[in-house]
């Protein structure tokens, strides 16, 4: 599975972006798809995630303000990203996970940045 994630960029405390990652490949597989972010010193840490069924979940530290969604004509995923704060700055990478013969794999796209000035 190949991944492009787009739509990043700076934007002022309070304002709005929207991330999309585009699946390619053996998109048939996917389990699941999801946001990570890293911020500059930190871990990668988990933002949202949607499963193939539809199901979400959030970290909570975005619940409220993230909105992920998938677009399965498109085979994309979207976050829509509101209220943003000065610590929602970090590179955001969105991955995938296979179920392949009862195993499951993780692909990861590029990250794209997302800065958000005070």
């Amino acid at each position: 599975v190949q991944l492009q994630a787009s739509g990043g960029g700076l934007v002022q405390a309070g304002g709005s972006l929207r991330l999309s990652c585009a699946a390619s490949g053996n998109i048939n597989s996917i389990y699941a798809m999801a946001w990570h972010r890293q911020a500059p010193g930190k871990q990668r840490e988990l933002v949202a995630g949607i499963t193939s069924g539809g199901s979400t979940d959030y970290a909570d530290s975005v619940k409220g303000r993230f909105t992920i969604s998938r677009d399965n004509a498109k085979n994309t995923v979207y976050m829509q990203m509101n209220s943003l704060k000065p610590e929602d700055t970090a590179v955001y990478y969105c991955n995938a996970v296979l179920l392949l013969f009862g195993d499951y794999k993780s692909h990861w796209g590029q990250g794209t940045l997302v800065t958000v000035s005070s």
